[in-house]
């Protein structure tokens, strides 16, 4: 270095490291790894919310639907397996007085025994089965019989088969021999009882009044051992034809 030189010193700052941030090593193996949803849970937890909002519609359409409308209630019922679409028992099991008219009573209902019975009763199965032609004029031939202080009232309506099966039974015990029970009861298969197109009327003052009468409604009687038993067999205000001597012709 020559004599008197000036000797001159870097004092600035080295520059800042560089080097890149050191990336992490992958885990090893069996190393935990994050938790992550199974595609079960997923699936489950939409099912979840589906039947929810199904739930809260069926609350909503029972609550707030019309009663005539019974097409979605019925939906919403066969989506959920509900029985009940909300209008009580549902309609294929209402009993007669249910708010829905069967098209026949029960067939083992007990009220079929009874032998007093108020014609104007359309809950009871004897009269609920009658073919409404027939319950109509029944009614009006008992509306004014008893308006003229005529007792009347249905012995026996409508029949099931079942009970006509066991009327017909007890008649041959007591007659002795099929042949004789069938001039006053008929089988399940030919009684008009079980079609809902006879009916018997007592006490014997009502039905000797329906004999005199029952013409003006259509009311006839059948058979003449039978005095109590009657079938719609002319217009109102026509002829009845003469009745055939018992059930079995």
């Amino acid at each position: 270095m020559p004599t008197g030189a000036v000797v001159v010193m870097d004092t600035r700052t080295p520059p800042p490291s560089f080097a890149p941030v050191p990336t992490p090593a992958p885990p090893q193996d069996g190393a935990p790894r994050p938790p992550r949803p199974s595609a079960r849970r997923r699936r489950t937890a939409v099912l979840a919310t589906a039947v929810t909002v199904l739930a809260v519609v069926a609350a909503l359409t029972w609550a707030f639907l019309p009663d005539a409308d019974r097409g979605l209630r019925t939906l919403v019922a066969d989506t959920l397996g509900t029985e009940d679409a909300g209008t009580g028992a549902g309609a294929a099991g209402a009993e007669p007085g249910a708010g829905v008219a069967p098209d026949l009573p029960a067939q083992d209902d007990p009220r079929q025994e009874d032998d007093t019975i108020d014609p104007f009763d359309d809950q009871h199965p004897a009269i609920a089965g009658l073919d409404e032609d027939l319950r109509t004029a029944l009614q009006s031939a008992a509306r004014d019989a008893q308006a003229a202080g005529v007792d009347f009232w249905v012995t026996s309506g409508w029949r099931s088969t079942n009970y006509q099966q066991s009327l017909l039974d007890r008649a041959v015990d007591r007659y002795g021999s099929l042949a004789e029970a069938r001039k006053f009861v008929s089988t399940p298969e030919t009684s008009e009882h079980v079609q809902g197109r006879a009916v018997d009327i007592g006490p014997t003052d009502g039905a000797d009044w329906t004999i005199r009468k029952g013409a003006r409604y259509g009311l006839c009687q059948t058979y003449a051992n039978e005095m109590w038993h009657f079938e719609l067999a002319t217009t109102p205000g026509g002829t009845c034809p003469q009745p055939l001597p018992d059930a079995a012709g």
